[in-house]
């Protein structure tokens, strides 16, 4: 990902709909949701809905397949990931030690980080 990618990315996050509907679907997780739940849940009109997921779409931040005449959302993992290493990517200066409380924090909802090969080398985080 590079800083252009990066800003579409957070400027699809900085509306407040977009957020929770990437927010709702993380939560989903591999069981996504229908446009029309998310409308429901967040009270939104279908127009809006579709325009707001087509940019979320667009930044990279979600996905859709189709299952019928109905179109399903995710979270795009490979994305966010991207997001988030591209923040991290030059982190304390690549001093990992100073990184922990920040991958401890991305990982408290139970998630395992992949150990990096100096951290398979020193003390756990």
């Amino acid at each position: 990902m590079d800083t252009n990618e990066a800003t579409v990315a957070f400027s699809a996050l900085s509306q407040p709909t977009r957020l929770d509907v990437f927010r709702l679907l993380i939560k989903a997780g591999a069981d996504g949701l229908l446009s029309g739940e998310m409308g429901q849940m967040l009270d939104v009109k279908q127009n809006t809905m579709s325009t707001n997921l087509n940019i979320l779409l667009r930044a990279g931040l979600i996905r859709n397949e189709r299952e019928g005449r109905s179109v399903r959302y995710f979270a795009d993992m490979e994305g966010i990931g991207a997001l988030v290493s591209f923040l991290l990517e030059d982190c304390c200066g690549g001093n990992a030690e100073q990184c922990a409380p920040i991958i401890e924090a991305t990982c408290s909802l139970g998630c395992t980080p992949i150990p990096s090969r100096t951290s398979e080398l020193s003390e756990p985080f």
